[in-house]
């Protein structure tokens, strides 16, 4: 008798655990100051208003049942009527597809939208989740580089001029993670024109785009074109916990991905989209809720790029962080961040390498650090630890 299991998928021969993930397990020793992680601040999360959403849900019928695969019909109509603000057109509930979370549409996504061996264009560095979606699909991957003005649209059009037909474009366009920066207005017209004249879908993932600082996001790629899919998520906004991301896309599609989510797990928490409702109808708390949320990100952003620039100089050249929940600096001396990540954790402080969001093999002197748990004054003294590390990195 054999005493070996049978084997498992082919598919998952490429596959890699997050390097974010297999990070955040090194700190959780609370004497390290971690600017890895990805997580909204705890404190900030309205654990009373949840509280009495939750009450309010579990006094009427209906919420501790299954509910329909493509979320609970109340929340994708609040969800509508927010997305057609934001999108300048009427979008209709039919068009709305409720998931756990934003990352379960992408995954969703990947499955419709592609083909083993199509073609996905990213941004370069890279959304690490979308990465990870992109390689279990089989896809084959091409990264554009971003500037200050989010993706280089102008690459993107030349690999369209050569020949290239990707099925699928991927932007974070908002406060990218991990670039930090937001795509401008014209740049989102000309990817919905490209889109249109090429035949591919564009992914607009968009966690991050009411958590601004000075002034709103742009108006989102998806209101230029009927061939953007966009993604949103309340993970961000207003708890991880709730589990709840929306998709606004054709009918279509949205009939494909629930023909799929029915395979994988019927249907979403009807608890927990309840009470995302509740939460997402109520404007005007939700109103003064990220405004408080807003002004302490942005003091906090505020903090750690000034300290990294008053700490490192010319050395290190990073983001203003203008919204969202990172920044992103690259070192100018020819520091190897992966290498001097062991310094960096001996010396109290942690973020998470460049090469954890390439596709290839670059970013070797380049990090992400995200500001959002840690007060101005803890984010202030994890750059000064980071500055030991620097130079015994050096030395």
């Amino acid at each position: 008798m054999s005493s070996t299991f049978p084997s498992l998928s082919a598919k998952l021969a490429g596959l890699q655990s997050s390097a974010i993930r297999d990070l955040l397990k090194l700190t959780a020793n609370p004497q390290i100051i971690s600017l890895a992680g990805g997580l909204p601040d705890a404190e900030l999360m309205p654990r009373e208003r949840i509280a009495e959403a939750a009450e309010a849900a579990l006094s009427g019928p209906g919420c501790l049942q299954y509910t329909e695969s493509p979320g609970w019909g109340p929340l994708r109509a609040v969800l509508a009527e927010r997305e057609s603000a934001r999108l300048g057109r009427a979008v209709p509930v039919a068009e709305v597809f409720v998931t756990h979370g934003s990352q379960q549409a992408l995954s969703l996504l990947a499955e419709v939208l592609l083909d083993p061996g199509a073609l996905v264009v990213v941004e370069d560095p890279a959304y690490v989740g979308a990465l990870q979606v992109f390689r279990a699909a089989g896809a084959r991957i091409v990264a554009v580089p971003l500037d200050a003005d989010g993706m280089r649209v102008d690459v993107l059009r030349e690999l369209l001029a050569s020949g290239e037909r990707p099925a699928v474009v991927h932007t974070v366009s908002n406060f990218h993670n991990p670039g930090g920066v937001t795509m401008s207005p014209a740049r989102r017209a000309e990817l919905a024109e490209l889109a249109q004249r090429y035949g591919f879908w564009v992914v607009e993932d968009d966690p991050y785009g009411e958590l601004w600082f000075d002034r709103p996001a742009p108006a989102p790629v998806a209101s230029y074109s009927r061939h953007v899919i966009r993604l949103g998520s309340a993970s961000k906004i207003l708890a991880p916990t709730l589990r709840v991301g929306w998709m606004i896309a054709p009918e279509q599609v949205c009939r494909a991905v629930e023909l799929l989510k029915q395979g994988a797990d019927l249907c979403g928490s009807a608890l927990t989209q309840q009470i995302a409702a509740d939460l997402l109808a109520d404007e005007a708390w939700l109103s003064g809720h990220l405004d408080r949320v807003r002004d302490s990100y942005g003091t906090r952003a505020k903090a750690l790029v000034n300290a990294v620039r008053t700490t490192f100089g010319e050395r290190v050249v990073c983001t203003d962080a203008a919204g969202g929940m990172f920044v992103w600096a690259d070192f100018t001396d020819g520091t190897d961040t992966q290498r001097m990540l062991s310094d960096a954790l001996a010396a109290g402080v942690a973020y998470v390498p460049g090469t954890a969001f390439a596709t290839g093999a670059g970013y070797r002197g380049s990090m992400r650090m995200c500001f959002t748990t840690s007060a101005p004054p803890v984010l202030e003294e994890a750059i000064a630890r980071l500055a030991k590390a620097h130079a015994a990195a050096s030395a």
